[in-house]
């Protein structure tokens, strides 16, 4: 049985937490799908202010949905649309204070406000994006940027 109870408001410690957290999570366990699964729901539940947590695989050269926590939400985004879309085409991470003013961006829950995307990459290749969502006015900072790309990396190696 897995109880994380991760609670902090040190935010480098609840990072540093959550990614020691997530590798004993998807140790051993080589279904991309089930880490994916996982790892969203330990997200969701440890990190504040978050409506929504969850991946888009790379499929065929186009975001589609993955495991998620949070509202139902679009299905397929091409690369280059969008927050997500932006950050598997550059391969760089989208963080953004207010998604109202990003060019092209997608509107899957309009009580989105800001949104941090990492791209996760394998060998130069886009395996997926890591999409966390908040109805908070610029939720996110260095310090989850940092926290969610060192997660992306612990994930790298079982995605």
């Amino acid at each position: 049985m897995y109880d994380f109870k991760l609670s902090t408001t040190d935010k480098p410690t609840l990072y540093r937490d959550l990614a020691a957290a997530m590798e004993g999570l998807v140790a051993g366990e080589p279904d991309a799908i089930a880490n994916m699964a996982n790892a969203a729901a330990l997200i969701f539940e440890s990190v504040p202010g978050l409506n929504w947590a969850g991946f888009y695989r790379n499929v065929g050269g186009e975001l589609v949905l993955g495991p998620f926590q949070g509202r139902p939400a679009c299905i397929r985004i091409p690369f280059g649309t969008g927050v997500c879309g932006v950050a598997a085409a550059t391969l760089e991470v989208q963080r953004v204070d207010d998604v109202s003013k990003f060019p092209g961006h997608i509107a899957c829950d309009g009580a989105s406000v800001s949104e941090l995307v990492v791209p996760i990459v394998r060998d130069g290749r886009l395996i997926a994006v890591l999409d966390l969502d908040s109805p908070h006015k610029a939720r996110f900072d260095a310090v989850d940027e940092d926290g969610f790309v060192k997660i992306g990396i612990v994930l790298t190696t079982r995605l």
